[in-house]
């Protein structure tokens, strides 16, 4: 697990979701804070994961400002700003037994952050599977 969260760290700092196979298990759960039903697979994980990326990381203003870890879980609050909008939210990891990401989970606040982010991933995951 913690060379997982190494190689995630690595890619936010680079900006750069190309290595997502080595962290998120073939059978990972997705739980989006917009959807109603769980995304299931590493695929779409993925692809939400990319999109995420894109909309999040965009101008380097994503950071991670509190990591608690325990057992197979993971929560990392991050801030960023989209839009002049700042997003506080949390990811909440949990890992297999290979330490691979076996369900990722993301809250997002405030309301109208949500509703930014909503839209335009919306947007993007378009783009991404077209």
């Amino acid at each position: 697990m913690n060379n997982t969260l190494v190689i995630w760290h690595e890619m936010l700092a680079a900006q750069d979701p190309s290595r997502l196979a080595e962290v998120i298990a073939d059978d990972c759960d997705f739980v989006s804070p917009v959807l109603h039903t769980t995304q299931e697979g590493g695929e779409l994980t993925k692809m939400y994961l990319t999109g995420a990326f894109h909309i999040l990381g965009v101008g380097g203003s994503f950071r991670y400002i509190k990591e608690v870890v325990s057992g197979n879980h993971a929560v990392l609050e991050f801030v960023t700003e989209v839009d002049g909008l700042t997003v506080n939210g949390v990811d909440i990891m949990t890992f297999d037994d290979e330490g691979k990401i076996c369900e990722f989970k993301v809250m997002v606040r405030p309301l109208k952050a949500l509703h930014l982010v909503k839209q335009k991933m919306a947007d993007m995951l378009e783009q991404l599977s077209a």
